[in-house]
């Protein structure tokens, strides 16, 4: 069950680190008991999916420590019981939708830090923004016996068959801390940007440019793109502007690519107002710029386009994007701490103040 379970969610530094954690766990709690021999170096790559090599590197680490011993010709023992006579070490279970692109690991980098510094040891998984892959990850971190769980929530602004789960959680005391966004149903700490001022913001900054005709892209499976849109609808009912029900254009996790075509189209219409866009993301902007630009539209000059999250595609991007900031080592760091101290109650919710960055991808309207 591990093994499978490994291979679709957890992901780890280093895999013979990963193993060798597992195996020991495995001896702490008497799985395998002094003078045990542990499933043979075949057997272990054949459940955990890892090389010859990896086996045997985490295997190597265990020996050096003391809790394996090797025998030649006949195999591998439990050379010490569970009742270590060493501190055990704590493990954070950590949670993300995604882990190795856009701004996940720069808040991956702030967890990490902090709490190894505090001598703790990490589980990650990676849901893939999925129910499905959520509830595996989840039982995966319970019978793994995690200390404490920081999760950035799956599909957010949306029902999600998995709370029972984190109810489950919070009855048995394990602290659980939600990052960028919550399950409103659920009351649990969390740590979030103010994601109505960035969507003012952002719309803010176009009306401020002279842009009266605006269009919003946004993810309206999370949270995020919920509160996003909300700011840029109080932006303009404060400016007292309209805007067209075509002009709000939303999509889901599956139906990216989907959106980027249909705004794209609507923006080459001949009659085509708009001016001005809010992207619910940097990843958003970067690929409406990309399509915009093949077909012969001009950013900023003839569409000015904002985007959100201030990540390294907001650089990379051409023009550079005017973006809003998220402070995601901070917010790494400071998920982190709570999960350790332990913070549980409703009350505790913590939101960073977002502010805009000036770049190259929106500028004022020239008009006709």
């Amino acid at each position: 069950m591990y093994g499978q379970l490994l291979k679709d969610v957890i992901i780890m530094a280093n895999k013979y680190e990963q193993l060798a954690d597992i195996l020991r766990e495995h001896i702490r709690l008497g799985t395998y008991q002094e003078g045990d021999a542990i499933p043979s170096e075949a057997t272990l790559q054949e459940e955990f999916q890892f090389s010859r090599h990896t086996v045997r590197q985490a295997i190597a680490v265990l020996v050096n420590e003391g809790y394996l011993r090797k025998e030649r010709g006949s195999g591998t023992y439990v050379s010490k019981p569970a009742s270590l006579n060493q501190p055990s070490r704590k493990t954070i279970g950590i949670m993300m939708t995604y882990l190795s692109d856009y701004i996940f690991p720069s808040i991956m980098r702030g967890v990490e830090q902090t709490l190894r510094e505090q001598g703790y040891s990490l589980l990650l998984g990676s849901t893939n923004n999925d129910h499905e892959q959520e509830r595996a990850c989840l039982q995966q971190m319970m019978d793994q016996g995690v200390d404490g769980l920081i999760v950035e929530p799956t599909k957010s602004n949306q029902y999600n068959p998995n709370l029972a789960y984190y109810a489950a959680l919070k009855e048995s005391g394990i602290p659980v801390v939600m990052i960028n966004a919550y399950y409103e149903e659920l009351e649990l700490p969390h740590i979030c940007v103010n994601d109505t001022k960035s969507g003012f913001l952002a719309t803010d900054q176009l009306l401020q440019q002279g842009h009266s005709h605006l269009m919003m892209i946004t993810k309206i499976d999370d949270l995020q793109g919920k509160y996003r849109l909300k700011g840029f609808v109080k932006a303009l009912t404060n400016a007292k502007c309209t805007f067209a029900a075509e002009d709000v254009l939303t999509y889901t996790t599956q139906t990216k690519e989907d959106v980027i075509k249909q705004a794209t189209a609507q923006l080459m219409e001949a009659d085509n107002q708009v001016t001005g866009v809010v992207c619910y993301n940097d990843e958003i902007a970067q690929r409406l710029i990309q399509e915009l630009t093949a077909a012969g539209k001009r950013v900023p000059e003839d569409v000015s386009i904002i985007g959100n999250d201030d990540s390294p595609l907001s650089t990379l991007s051409v023009p550079a994007i005017t973006t809003l900031t998220h402070p995601k080592e901070a917010m790494g760091e400071l998920a982190a701490q709570w999960v350790i101290t332990g913070k549980s109650a409703d009350t505790d919710a913590f939101y960073f103040e977002p502010d805009l960055i000036v770049r190259d991808s929106a500028t004022k309207y020239k008009g006709v």
